[in-house]
């Protein structure tokens, strides 16, 4: 019996090497990919692996992303909105934070996980996150630049750029300076005043507004994962997105406003007395 014991203990001393082992070699592939992504050498290879561990992923004593992900957001703020704030002086503050918000924002962030390949860095035990990750794949291809809330964002890949942001941050003992020097490459292509887009149910609100017609969302999403547009109580449009309502109201806002544009440019075509 103790002879089995003894073997055992063997064992799981052996397996317990080789985890090591490849944890490792894993932690020196994370900082060569990193490196090679951002040009940025990681002096503390935990930092960075904890920068892409979701709360998901039980491994002992490993720490989520989550607290580098709070200051990651905190310094991307203030490195963007800084940046816009010398680049363009005649901006009022309005237009300033719905820049920097394009710059990053969810999907924004998303976007730059899913171009530099950040996401399969990423360690997670999250059942549905690979299947989030190749839907938003999909998605973004009809919407080059930015969808405007039309599409489903995988929280996930944003929070790894924040957390990357946050990481390197801290392990430059607070360097500003060189923290800007890989965001402002991560980052692009920027969203600049020239392609900044306005919000669909903005948009729609601000057109009705200016014709004097009278908006109205109706609700349905509960029972048809669908949202109705009523303008001056006749259907103008609706969208569908049963997994998030926001989404639904959204798509809802543009349908709406493309069937609105097009109604109004008809009936100038028949006023025309050319």
């Amino acid at each position: 019996m103790e002879e089995e014991d003894e073997l055992l203990l063997s064992i799981q001393l052996l397996l317990k090497e080789n985890n090591e082992e490849e944890e490792k070699y894993s932690q020196e592939n994370r900082v060569k990919a990193i490196k090679d992504i951002t040009g940025y050498e990681f002096n503390d290879p935990i930092i960075l692996q904890q920068a892409f561990t979701h709360h998901s992923y039980e491994e002992g004593n490993s720490s989520s992303y989550d607290r580098l992900e709070y200051i990651g957001d905190s310094v991307l703020n203030f490195l963007i909105a800084k940046e816009h704030f010398l680049m363009y002086p005649d901006l009022d503050p309005g237009k300033l934070t719905r820049l920097r918000s394009a710059n990053v924002d969810t999907e924004k962030l998303a976007r730059v996980s899913f171009k530099h390949e950040l996401y399969k860095l990423l360690r997670h035990n999250h059942p549905h996150l690979d299947r989030q990750i190749n839907e938003f794949r999909d998605a973004i291809k009809e919407y080059p630049l930015h969808s405007t809330g039309l599409i489903d964002t995988p929280k996930a890949l944003a929070d790894i750029v924040e957390s990357l942001v946050g990481a390197i941050y801290i392990d430059s003992n607070s360097s500003i300076d060189i923290t800007w020097e890989v965001v402002k490459n991560l980052l692009q292509p920027m969203i600049t005043p020239e392609n900044l887009q306005t919000h669909p149910v903005t948009m729609l609100n601000e057109m009705c507004q200016k014709k004097g017609l009278e908006v109205k969302f109706v609700d349905l999403w509960s029972a048809k994962g669908e949202i109705e547009v009523l303008v001056d109580g006749e259907f103008v449009g609706k969208g569908i997105y049963e997994d998030k309502k926001v989404i639904a109201v959204n798509r809802a806002a543009r349908n709406a406003y493309i069937q609105i544009v097009e109604k109004l440019h008809q009936e100038n075509i028949g006023h025309d007395p050319s």
